[in-house]
């Protein structure tokens, strides 16, 4: 099988794009976001965040979805407790770090991890191999600032990138440049948020729809 992310002449087989919208705080962003045949959805658990969600809101979004959406709830260094909390709340599938959080912290985890790492150059992708679990790339924000902010990356420092488990690609991602990320190598899946917003945490209807759209479409 080739590289490509859609399959070459002859070829029977090819890997599907898998979406993940993050930063959901609404129900109708959500149930419109399932009907779209979004994968996953993420919901923020770090105060700090504009896109913050109480654990019993996010819950009660999650208890009206669809079968077969996965649900991700986003951390920043969370301790035990913090986890704990919102485990009690919100029935999720999956845990995403965005902070610095360890190796160890993450393998340790009852429900399965996605590691986030923060790319302004080589060295930051060097971490990558210290992690045995999915790790989604993202733009790396100012200091002291974590999670996304809208900003892509250089995407030429991927060139010849590789890990042992699915890479996420993030990070400023729109319907605008989303077509050239899938021709960079085969994503495991991209994770948008601003990117199909109004504001905020504030979903936008046509843009998610254009933003889906545009994975879907064949090349």
């Amino acid at each position: 099988m080739s590289d490509a992310p859609f399959p070459a002449h002859g070829e029977t087989h090819y890997r599907r794009i898998r979406t993940k919208i993050c930063g959901i705080t609404r129900l109708e962003d959500a149930l419109h976001a399932s009907r779209l045949g979004v994968d996953a959805l993420g919901f923020v658990f770090y105060r700090k965040s504009p896109r913050y969600i109480d654990p019993d809101r996010a819950a009660a979004i999650i208890f009206d979805l669809p079968p077969f959406i996965t649900t991700v709830g986003l951390f920043v260094n969370p301790t035990h407790d913090d986890l704990e909390q919102v485990l009690h709340h919100c029935p999720l599938d999956m845990l995403q770090f965005h902070g610095d959080e360890t190796p160890g912290l993450c393998t340790m985890q009852r429900l399965p991890v996605i590691k986030a790492i923060s790319v302004s150059g080589k060295e930051d992708l060097e971490r990558v191999a210290s992690y045995d679990c999915p790790v989604l790339l993202d733009a790396k924000a100012p200091a002291g600032v974590y999670g996304g902010h809208g900003q892509c990356f250089d995407w030429s420092l991927l060139e010849g990138f590789d890990h042992r488990h699915e890479l996420i690609l993030a990070g400023g991602l729109n319907a605008a440049n989303v077509r050239q990320a899938l021709t960079l190598r085969p994503w495991y899946a991209v994770d948008v948020s601003s990117g199909v917003e109004s504001a905020p945490g504030v979903k936008d209807a046509a843009a998610m729809e254009t933003f889906v759209a545009r994975i879907n479409a064949p090349f």
